[in-house]
Parts: C-alpha cells; structure tokens; sequence
C-alpha cells in the first residue's frame, strides 16, 4: 500500500488518472537559455570589423572568452574593450553587448 492509497482511494481505480499513451517524445524548439548567443558583426561604421556579443544568463568574462577564444582565461581581453561598459568584471548581466576584440 502506497503511502497516499488511502487518501485518494483505491489504487486500481482508474477514474482521474490521465491517459498518455498518445504522447510522443521530442525536443523542445525554445530551449535555447544555456546555448551562447551568437557573435554579431558590430553594426558601428568604422570600428575596423569588429565583433559583438550579447551576455545571456549564466555568463560570466570567462566563459565568453572560453566560447570566442577557445580560452578562459583571455577574459581581461574583452574586459579591457568594454570598460566603458564593464565596471566590476565579475558582474556582468543578461542584454549588455560586448565588443569582441580579435584573438
């Protein structure tokens, strides 16, 4: 005997409990939070070509950098092109744009 049997009434009772034998399996279209945000090219005119990247939740200088350079710690890298942006390195937030400087 199950630990709510007697609560909800017979276990066996099938009246109540959903049918998902129709259900099928998949993948969600929208789940994109832990996927990086891609790399834009900087719509500004005459900034040589540059890059940019969009923080999304979970970021951190670090991981950017280990995404666009293959390593973490080249994070004062994109640090030091955004200081105008950039006040303490170890808060960043979801929606700032970062320029990102060429390797």
């Amino acid at each position: 005997m199950g630990l709510f049997d007697g609560l909800f009434g017979d276990k066996d009772h099938k009246q109540g409990k959903p049918d998902f034998s129709g259900v099928r399996g998949g993948g969600s279209s929208t789940a994109t939070a832990t996927e990086p945000s891609p790399v834009t090219p900087d719509p500004v005119v005459g900034s040589g070509g540059g890059r940019t990247y969009t923080v999304v939740p979970g970021d951190s200088l670090s991981k950017i950098a280990k995404h666009q350079y293959g390593d973490a710690n080249k994070w004062r890298k994109i640090y030091e092109a955004n200081r105008d942006i950039i006040r303490d390195p170890d808060l960043i937030h979801p929606g700032q744009t970062f320029k990102i400087p060429e390797a």
